[in-house]
């Protein structure tokens, strides 16, 4: 695998990691899941601007945003009891073959 992919890909899962530490972090009124939040986004974005040294900044920023939404979603029902209602996991699906598909398509 490319590194470029690879970091965009790290860089969605600290995205993941960013929406859940901001949740915990209730407001940004608890310390350490605020801390986690500030650096796990900083970490994200940073990864995704090294990724866009080589890859269109479409298609990365797309996979970046991708990732994140569909696997924060995916989080939010497995760990926070958030709805699995069949047309938001179609939903997500959906999302996961845009990614899967900016990929493919990708010259990199």
């Amino acid at each position: 695998m490319n590194t470029a992919w690879a970091l965009l890909g790290i860089a969605g899962i600290l995205e993941i990691a960013f929406a859940y530490s901001m949740k915990s972090s209730e407001g940004f009124t608890r310390l350490v899941p605020g801390l986690l939040t500030v650096a796990a986004g900083l970490s994200s974005v940073f990864l995704l601007s090294l990724s866009l040294r080589t890859l269109p900044v479409g298609t990365g920023y797309a996979v970046w945003t991708g990732i994140g939404a569909a696997g924060t979603a995916i989080l939010g029902m497995v760990v926070l009891g958030d709805s699995a209602a069949p047309m938001r996991v179609l939903c997500i699906v959906l999302i996961l073959t845009g990614v899967i598909g900016l990929k493919l398509v990708s010259g990199s």
